[in-house]
C-alpha cells in the first residue's frame, strides 16, 4: 500500500501508493521506488498523537489534469499512441500520464466493429478529435470517425426517393438482403420488395455477390436506413414497355409496296 520513508532516525513517514503519481496506475511501489533511495516528498499531514506522518510524492509536481481542458479543448485534433486495447475501445496516450479513451462506437461511421483490433494496433499512432474532457474524473473522450465526413449527411441528396441505384448483395437475413451501394452505405431490400409473388426466403431471388439495379423507396439519414425495392422498379419499367409496344402498334408500317400506297389513296 505504500513506502515508509525515514525523515530522521526514529521518525518515518508513510508515502501511500495513491500519492505517488498523478497519472500512473501503480500496482506496487517497487515500480517507481527502491529501498535505500533518497527522494523528495511533501508533508501532507502530521498526527502527533498516533505518531503518523503522511507524505506525498506527486504533490511536488503540478497535476497535468489541472490544465488539461486548456491544452485539449473540445473539437481539437490530437495525435497519440495506442497503449491498450479493450473490448469496448482503445486507450490512447496523448502525453506521459494523460490517456484518452477512444470508444468502439466512435471508430467508424459505417463499419460495425466487433473489436478495436480490427482497425487498430497497440503502439500505432493515430489522429483523433477531442469529444469531451472530464477533469474531475480524469477522463478524456476521443473520436476517430469525427475527423472524417459522415457519408450519411448527404445520403438523401445522393440517393433520392424514386431513383435507380446499383449495388452488390453483401448479406442475407430471414427478412431480406443488405445491398452495398458504396463503401459503408448499405440499403435493405426487404423480402416483401423482392417480387409480386410470395417468397419464403430471400435466397429464392438473390444471392450474396449478386449485382442488382433497384429503386430507392425510403431514405432515413438519422436512422441510417435506405429502403430498396426490386418489384417497384419492375412496376416502373413495365408501363414504359407497354407505352413502347402501344407506340409500335400505332406507328405506320414500314416497307410498304407501291401498290399498298395506291390502295390507301383509293
Amino acid at each position: 500500500f505504500g513506502a515508509f520513508v525515514e525523515l530522521e532516525p526514529g521518525v518515518d513517514g508513510l508515502l501511500h501508493i495513491s500519492d505517488m503519481s498523478w497519472t500512473r496506475n501503480i500496482g506496487h511501489p517497487s515500480e517507481i521506488l527502491k529501498k535505500g533511495q533518497e527522494i523528495e516528498t511533501q508533508i501532507l499531514s502530521v498526527d502527533r498523537e498516533n505518531k503518523r506522518i503522511s507524505l506525498g510524492l506527486k504533490q511536488i509536481q503540478p497535476d497535468p489534469w489541472d490544465s488539461v481542458a486548456s491544452r485539449y479543448p473540445m473539437g481539437s485534433r490530437v495525435t497519440g499512441r495506442v497503449v491498450r486495447l479493450t473490448d469496448f475501445g482503445a486507450f490512447v496516450e496523448l502525453e506521459p500520464g494523460v490517456d484518452g479513451l477512444l470508444h468502439i462506437s466512435d471508430m467508424s461511421w459505417t463499419r460495425n466493429i466487433g473489436h478495436p483490433s480490427e482497425i487498430l494496433k497497440k503502439g500505432q499512432e493515430i489522429e483523433t478529435q477531442i469529444l469531451s474532457v472530464d477533469r474531475e474524473n480524469k477522463r478524456i473522450s476521443l473520436g476517430l470517425k469525427q475527423i472524417q465526413p459522415d457519408p450519411w449527411d448527404s445520403v438523401a441528396s445522393r440517393y433520392p426517393m424514386g431513383s435507380r441505384v446499383t449495388g452488390r448483395v453483401v448479406r442475407l437475413t430471414d427478412f431480406g438482403a443488405f445491398v452495398e451501394l458504396e463503401p459503408g452505405v448499405d440499403g435493405l431490400l426487404h423480402i416483401s420488395q423482392m417480387s409480386n409473388r410470395p417468397i419464403a426466403t430471400p435466397g429464392e431471388i438473390v444471392n450474396v455477390g449478386d449485382e442488382l439495379t433497384l429503386m430507392v423507396i425510403r431514405v432515413d439519414p438519422q436512422e441510417r436506413r435506405i429502403g430498396l425495392s426490386l418489384k417497384e422498379l419492375a412496376h416502373a419499367i413495365e408501363p414504359t414497355r407497354s407505352e413502347a409496344t402501344d407506340f409500335r402498334s400505332r406507328s405506320p408500317r414500314r416497307g410498304k409496296r407501291k401498290d399498298d400506297y395506291d390502295d390507301d389513296e383509293e
